[in-house]
């Protein structure tokens, strides 16, 4: 039986705003950059970064190696001065970045450098993008940053996929979310402000 159109035009309404980056979310989920720079002022975020912008593709190229970055789909000449943009955004709001943590992919890692100076690889928010480890690492990731407190603010930089399975809002490339941990029984992360700078 035919499919009716009226779901078809709903798949593609859906799937131009994830295509968008999340933005066409509804005026009440938006943040104003004043309460963005405050709540890292604040402290006691995890701060969930999608990597920069990256050339055309989705995932990686067939016979991707983790420890080669020719064979990944890599940060873009933009995608690296976004990466730069964010540190000096950063410094220049004074914000306070006690650990960078990144996914094992050079896009990733990369767009840490770049953006803060540092990294240090961290499995858990390594992409699952391909695979079905997905519900494990997430459970990993909410488990160990319940016991981010303020002062302190944690980054991560990762993929889209971990960023939606931890908070259920999509990220664009570069989009960094602030989080805060909803406690050990918390199975989802609240996304209280999002920028792309």
């Amino acid at each position: 039986m035919p499919q009716s159109p009226l779901p078809r035009r709903r798949f593609l309404q859906t799937a131009l705003g994830w295509a968008a980056g999340g933005a066409l979310l509804p005026a009440a989920q938006a943040q104003t950059h004043a309460d963005f720079w405050g709540l890292l002022r604040a402290g006691g975020c995890v701060v969930l970064m999608r990597h920069a912008q990256t050339v055309a593709g989705i995932g990686d190229p067939p016979g991707l190696r983790l420890g080669d970055c020719s064979t990944q789909r890599n940060l873009n000449d933009a995608g690296r001065e976004q990466a730069q943009r964010v540190g000096q955004a950063f410094a220049r709001e004074g914000i306070r970045v006690d650990e960078v943590r990144s996914s094992a992919w050079c896009r990733c890692t990369e767009t840490a450098d770049l953006a803060f100076g540092r990294h240090t690889v961290w499995a858990p928010i390594n992409s699952f993008f391909r695979d079905n480890s997905g519900p494990e690492q997430t459970r990993a990731v909410l488990r160990d940053v319940a016991s981010v407190e303020a002062p302190r603010n944690l980054v991560l930089v990762t993929h889209q996929v971990n960023i939606s399975s931890l908070t259920g809002e999509f990220p664009a490339m570069g989009e960094i979310f602030i989080t805060r941990p909803a406690g050990r029984s918390g199975d989802r992360l609240k996304v209280l402000a999002r920028q792309v700078i």
